[in-house]
Protein backbone atom coordinates (compact mmCIF):
# COMPACT_ATOMS: atom_id res chain seq x y z
CA UNK A 1 0.00 0.00 0.00
CA UNK A 2 1.21 3.74 -1.19
CA UNK A 3 0.28 6.82 1.21
CA UNK A 4 0.87 10.07 -0.15
CA UNK A 5 0.26 12.91 2.17
CA UNK A 6 -0.11 16.24 -0.01
CA UNK A 7 0.18 19.37 2.26
CA UNK A 8 0.01 23.33 0.49
CA UNK A 9 2.01 25.69 1.76
CA UNK A 10 1.19 27.99 4.52
CA UNK A 11 -0.64 31.50 3.81
CA UNK A 12 2.54 33.58 2.27
CA UNK A 13 3.17 37.55 2.54
CA UNK A 14 2.38 39.58 -0.49
CA UNK A 15 4.15 42.75 1.25
CA UNK A 16 7.61 42.16 -0.19
CA UNK A 17 8.77 43.22 -3.61
CA UNK A 18 10.13 39.25 -4.51
CA UNK A 19 9.95 37.15 -6.93
CA UNK A 20 6.82 34.36 -6.48
CA UNK A 21 9.91 31.71 -5.67
CA UNK A 22 10.76 34.07 -3.01
CA UNK A 23 7.86 34.85 -1.24
CA UNK A 24 7.65 34.38 2.50
CA UNK A 25 4.97 33.08 4.68
CA UNK A 26 3.07 35.17 6.85
CA UNK A 27 2.75 34.99 10.97
CA UNK A 28 -1.00 33.19 10.03
CA UNK A 29 1.18 30.58 7.98
CA UNK A 30 3.16 30.00 10.32
CA UNK A 31 0.49 29.62 12.90
CA UNK A 32 -1.68 27.45 10.96
CA UNK A 33 1.48 25.22 9.59
CA UNK A 34 2.47 24.60 13.35
CA UNK A 35 -1.10 23.82 14.01
CA UNK A 36 -2.05 21.54 10.88
CA UNK A 37 1.55 19.71 11.78
CA UNK A 38 0.87 19.07 15.44
CA UNK A 39 -2.69 17.86 14.39
CA UNK A 40 -1.84 15.77 11.70
CA UNK A 41 1.11 14.32 14.22
CA UNK A 42 -1.14 13.33 16.59
CA UNK A 43 -1.72 10.08 14.51
CA UNK A 44 0.38 10.58 11.61
CA UNK A 45 1.98 7.11 9.75
CA UNK A 46 5.28 6.48 9.65
CA UNK A 47 6.76 9.04 6.94
CA UNK A 48 9.87 7.42 4.91
CA UNK A 49 10.42 10.39 2.79
CA UNK A 50 9.32 14.28 2.46
CA UNK A 51 9.66 16.79 -0.33
CA UNK A 52 8.97 20.07 -0.94
CA UNK A 53 8.75 22.58 -3.46
CA UNK A 54 12.01 25.09 -3.83
CA UNK A 55 9.51 28.28 -3.40
CA UNK A 56 10.50 29.88 0.55
CA UNK A 57 6.42 29.57 1.64
CA UNK A 58 6.36 25.72 0.90
CA UNK A 59 9.87 24.96 2.09
CA UNK A 60 9.63 26.53 5.37
CA UNK A 61 6.25 25.22 5.80
CA UNK A 62 8.08 21.87 5.46
CA UNK A 63 10.54 22.42 7.37
CA UNK A 64 7.83 23.11 10.37
CA UNK A 65 6.47 19.84 9.59
CA UNK A 66 9.63 18.52 9.77
CA UNK A 67 10.81 20.06 12.64
CA UNK A 68 7.39 19.18 14.48
CA UNK A 69 7.26 15.32 13.71
CA UNK A 70 10.97 15.33 14.53
CA UNK A 71 11.62 13.81 11.35
CA UNK A 72 14.88 12.78 10.28
CA UNK A 73 16.09 15.61 7.43
CA UNK A 74 18.64 13.03 5.78
CA UNK A 75 15.20 11.64 4.34
CA UNK A 76 14.18 15.15 3.57
CA UNK A 77 14.98 17.02 -0.35
CA UNK A 78 13.85 19.84 -2.41
CA UNK A 79 12.34 18.57 -5.81
CA UNK A 80 12.29 21.72 -8.88
CA UNK A 81 9.31 19.57 -10.11
CA UNK A 82 7.09 20.08 -7.00
CA UNK A 83 7.14 24.06 -8.15
CA UNK A 84 4.11 23.62 -9.89
CA UNK A 85 0.88 24.76 -9.93
CA UNK A 86 -1.34 22.86 -12.79
CA UNK A 87 -0.09 19.66 -11.62
CA UNK A 88 0.90 17.68 -14.42
CA UNK A 89 4.79 17.87 -13.20
CA UNK A 90 3.81 17.11 -9.13
CA UNK A 91 1.39 13.93 -10.83
CA UNK A 92 5.07 12.87 -13.08
CA UNK A 93 6.92 13.29 -10.08
CA UNK A 94 4.72 10.99 -7.69
CA UNK A 95 4.51 8.21 -10.41
CA UNK A 96 8.22 7.98 -10.36
CA UNK A 97 9.09 7.69 -6.59
CA UNK A 98 10.86 4.65 -5.44
CA UNK A 99 8.78 1.90 -4.90
CA UNK A 100 11.16 1.20 -1.40
CA UNK A 101 8.83 4.16 -0.50
CA UNK A 102 5.51 3.73 1.10
CA UNK A 103 4.64 7.28 2.85
CA UNK A 104 5.66 10.11 0.77
CA UNK A 105 4.78 13.67 2.21
CA UNK A 106 5.03 16.40 -0.42
CA UNK A 107 4.78 20.32 0.01
CA UNK A 108 3.94 22.47 -2.49
CA UNK A 109 1.19 24.11 -4.29
CA UNK A 110 -2.46 25.20 -5.46
CA UNK A 111 -4.24 24.45 -8.23
CA UNK A 112 -1.69 21.24 -8.27
CA UNK A 113 -2.57 20.08 -4.96
CA UNK A 114 -6.60 20.59 -5.22
CA UNK A 115 -6.66 19.07 -8.96
CA UNK A 116 -4.69 16.18 -7.49
CA UNK A 117 -6.55 15.45 -4.35
CA UNK A 118 -9.33 15.42 -6.15
CA UNK A 119 -8.26 13.07 -9.12
CA UNK A 120 -6.31 10.41 -6.87
CA UNK A 121 -8.71 10.57 -3.19
CA UNK A 122 -12.77 9.54 -2.83
CA UNK A 123 -13.50 13.28 -1.50
CA UNK A 124 -14.66 16.06 -3.53
CA UNK A 125 -12.31 19.27 -2.21
CA UNK A 126 -13.53 22.39 -3.14
CA UNK A 127 -10.08 23.47 -2.59
CA UNK A 128 -7.28 22.63 -0.15
CA UNK A 129 -6.36 25.75 2.27
CA UNK A 130 -3.55 27.35 2.62
CA UNK A 131 -1.82 25.01 5.06
CA UNK A 132 -3.95 22.27 3.89
CA UNK A 133 -3.36 18.55 4.43
CA UNK A 134 -4.91 15.07 2.29
CA UNK A 135 -3.71 11.90 3.10
CA UNK A 136 -4.55 9.66 0.54
CA UNK A 137 -4.11 5.67 0.38
CA UNK A 138 -3.40 3.31 -2.53
CA UNK A 139 -4.10 -0.12 -2.69
CA UNK A 140 -0.81 -0.47 -4.72
CA UNK A 141 2.46 -0.79 -4.30
CA UNK A 142 3.87 1.23 -7.63
CA UNK A 143 3.85 4.63 -7.67
CA UNK A 144 3.45 4.61 -11.37
CA UNK A 145 0.03 2.85 -11.09
CA UNK A 146 -2.19 4.95 -8.49
CA UNK A 147 -5.16 5.94 -8.95
CA UNK A 148 -8.99 6.19 -7.23
CA UNK A 149 -7.29 6.02 -3.84
CA UNK A 150 -9.04 6.85 -0.63
CA UNK A 151 -8.78 10.43 1.27
CA UNK A 152 -8.04 9.19 4.98
CA UNK A 153 -7.69 12.24 6.30
CA UNK A 154 -7.74 16.18 5.56
CA UNK A 155 -6.40 18.43 8.23
CA UNK A 156 -7.29 22.04 7.63
CA UNK A 157 -6.87 25.00 9.66
CA UNK A 158 -10.33 26.41 9.90
CA UNK A 159 -11.82 23.34 10.98
CA UNK A 160 -9.01 23.35 14.22
CA UNK A 161 -9.55 26.83 15.03
CA UNK A 162 -12.65 27.80 17.54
Amino acid sequence: MKQLILMRHGKSSWDYDVSDNDRPLKQRGINDAHLVSQTFGLHAPSIDFIYSSPANRALHTSMIFVRNLEFDLSKFKVNNMLYDFSGNSVQQFVQQLDNDLNTVAIFGHNYAFTSLANTWGDQYIENVPTAGLVHITFGVDDWSKISGGTTKQMVFPKHLKK
